[in-house]
Parts: structure tokens; C-alpha cells; sequence
């Protein structure tokens, strides 16, 4: 898995564009998903940055697998984790997180491999409380 520098907008799209792939493939809707929140200057990335961050993570991911495309989208716990430490800075974390749970429930279906990388930011970047948050803003009032 090639390595972006810390707090980049390539290492934070990255985050973004493995919750786009996580279900298998990026649907329109999440993509809309990301247009409608002005997801790429949010990132500090243009959108052909970022078409260019979610390639090389697909070719890095089917790599790593060397086996079909729904099995490349799993990623090692080791792996997810080392992308993960990619971000250290807590509003870029915080910026992440929101993207990646629109990305999610974009299509009404959050799938096991988005609850996956969702569960992995909210654990390792200590964000239980704004994730509790972001879900309480959502709620139907």
C-alpha cells in the first residue's frame, strides 16, 4: 500500500475513498454524497486529486489481494490501521469521519465493510463522543 505523508489530503481522501469502496463499489449516490458536501476542498484536495487517490487505492488493493475485486476490498486490520495513523491531526480526523458516515449512509445501507472503517476511525482516533453526536444531528427529531 503506497504511503501518503501525514495529514495530507491524499492520506485523508484516502480514508474517504476506502468507505466509497468498502461495499464493493462507488455508487453515484456517494459520489453525489460528496459533491453536495464540498467534500474535496473540505479535504484540501481537487476532484481529479481525489479520482486519483481512489485509483491508486484500488490498484494498491487489488495487489495486496490477488484475488477478485470483492475480496480486494477487505482490508487487513493491520493494514486499515496504518491508514488510519495516517491522520493525526483531530479536526482533519473529525472532517474524515463526517465524510466517510455520509459516504455510508448515502444509500440508505450501511454495509458490514463501511461499519467496518467507521468502527476502526471512531476506535483508534477516540472520537466515540462526536460519532454519538453525528448520529443524535441526524435523528429525526
Amino acid at each position: 500500500m503506497r504511503r501518503y505523508p501525514t495529514d495530507s489530503p491524499q492520506a485523508a481522501a484516502r480514508i474517504v475513498a476506502l468507505t466509497l469502496v468498502a461495499d464493493g463499489h462507488v455508487s453515484t449516490v456517494e459520489m453525489n454524497a460528496l459533491e453536495r458536501l464540498d467534500a474535496y476542498q473540505q479535504l484540501g484536495i481537487d476532484r481529479q486529486g481525489m479520482h486519483g487517490v481512489l485509483q491508486g487505492l484500488c490498484e494498491d488493493l487489488l495487489q495486496c489481494h490477488h484475488s477478485q475485486w470483492a475480496d480486494a476490498c477487505r482490508v487487513e486490520p493491520w493494514t486499515l490501521n496504518q491508514l488510519m495513523a495516517e491522520l493525526q491531526e483531530r479536526p482533519l480526523r473529525l472532517t474524515v469521519l463526517r465524510l466517510c458516515v455520509a459516504v455510508a449512509e448515502a444509500d440508505d445501507l450501511v454495509t458490514d465493510g463501511e461499519a467496518l472503517i467507521l468502527v476502526n476511525a471512531v476506535e483508534q482516533w477516540g472520537l466515540h463522543h462526536e460519532m454519538l453526536g453525528t448520529l443524535q444531528a441526524a435523528a429525526p427529531h
